[in-house]
């Protein structure tokens, strides 16, 4: 998972520069200046009058181009629109810059595997934007984390046409791939999935069932078509049951105690409670993206480790791809199914 960073100060900060000032961008620009003070280099976006807002609102500096920002940094965060993260990346990497770039990593592994392999050739540090592992519920469970054999993710949200370009495998449910992948530790072995478009060409809810290695299952589901926000993670294992909301950042371990003995459950019923111990889980406080940043600033400075690395950015991409690929084979088999009926 992610360990918490050391202290992180000013002074040894690396001059950092943000490629993207959009509705996530900006708040990278903001937390960026915040975390490294006069270290922060400023940002560049492409339209015009919307970095200028920016620029002016959080009194930092705007770069005409990319080039001309990558002359002045020793890092960048890229928040663009996927189709442009390998471009951004390969051009900041090639001149020796770390590079933070958010989910999904990419947009084809083929892209993933050309920028790992960059990364690699010219030493630098490649961090991919997972940030619900800094969420503070699941900050919370991971202590109490042993070996799940079975996972059951929601995450529903109402439509909003930031990421409806792409399918909410790639937009939403990627979250919940990087978490189940970190929790069991292993990689997917089988894949079935359905989902459906419902007001864009792409799939808007969609359903998984990831089954590891070492026969543990994931079923995963995501729609941005739904009335309401829901962000949930139930991990069940033989220690017992650990139940999240990611929503709130909130979570509870159900867990039997210790000194009860089972056999008795089987000579009368009795309460939950005497058999069951609930235990509240809590994490210090702290916004999910600002811990996930100053995590990839205290790798720069050798403080911690990278806390998403370009290879698990990869691995969760690889899964959504797949997905992907599973319902648009379902899809193929009810066409043809339907030919079939009407003939």
């Amino acid at each position: 998972m992610t360990s918490e960073s050391r202290a992180f100060s000013k002074s040894d900060a690396p001059r950092v520069g943000v490629v993207g000032a959009g509705g996530l961008g900006v708040h990278h620009v903001r937390i960026l200046r915040d975390l490294c003070g006069d270290r922060f280099a400023g940002f560049v976006d492409e339209n015009p009058g919307r970095a200028a807002d920016v620029a002016t609102q959080l009194g930092v500096r705007m770069y005409p181009s990319l080039a001309a920002m990558l002359d002045e940094v020793d890092a960048v965060s890229i928040v663009v629109p996927t189709t442009a993260h390998h471009a951004v990346a390969a051009a900041a990497i090639d001149r020796g810059k770390h590079v933070f770039v958010e989910k999904p990593f990419t947009v084809t592994l083929a892209e993933a595997d050309d920028l790992l392999m960059r990364a690699r050739a010219a030493g630098v540090l490649l961090q991919v934007g997972h940030v619900e592992r800094f969420n503070r519920a699941v900050r919370a469970a991971m202590p109490f984390v042993d070996g799940p054999r079975f996972i059951e993710s929601d995450r529903l949200a109402p439509f909003s046409p930031r990421g409806s370009d792409v399918a909410v495998v790639l937009d939403l449910m990627i979250h919940d791939l990087d978490l189940v992948h970190t929790l069991v530790g292993l990689r997917v072995a089988d894949v079935q999935a359905m989902g459906m478009p419902v007001l864009t060409p792409q799939i808007d809810i969609a359903n998984a069932r990831l089954t590891f290695a070492n026969g543990a299952v994931a079923n995963i589901t995501a729609s941005r078509v739904s009335r309401e926000r829901l962000r949930k993670l139930r991990i069940f294992q033989r220690s017992g049951y650990i139940s999240l909301d990611l929503a709130a950042g909130t979570g509870e371990f159900f867990r039997l105690r210790g000194d009860f003995d089972p056999m008795l459950l089987a000579r009368a019923p009795r309460a939950l409670e005497e058999f069951v111990e609930r235990v509240p889980l809590e994490a210090p406080d702290g916004e999910p993206l600002v811990l996930e940043l100053s995590q990839f600033l205290g790798a720069i400075a050798g403080r911690n480790a990278v806390a998403v690395t370009g290879e698990e950015g990869r691995e969760a991409l690889e899964a959504a791809l797949r997905i992907v690929a599973a319902i648009e084979a379902a899809h193929q088999v009810m066409r043809a199914s339907d030919e079939s009926a009407r003939a």
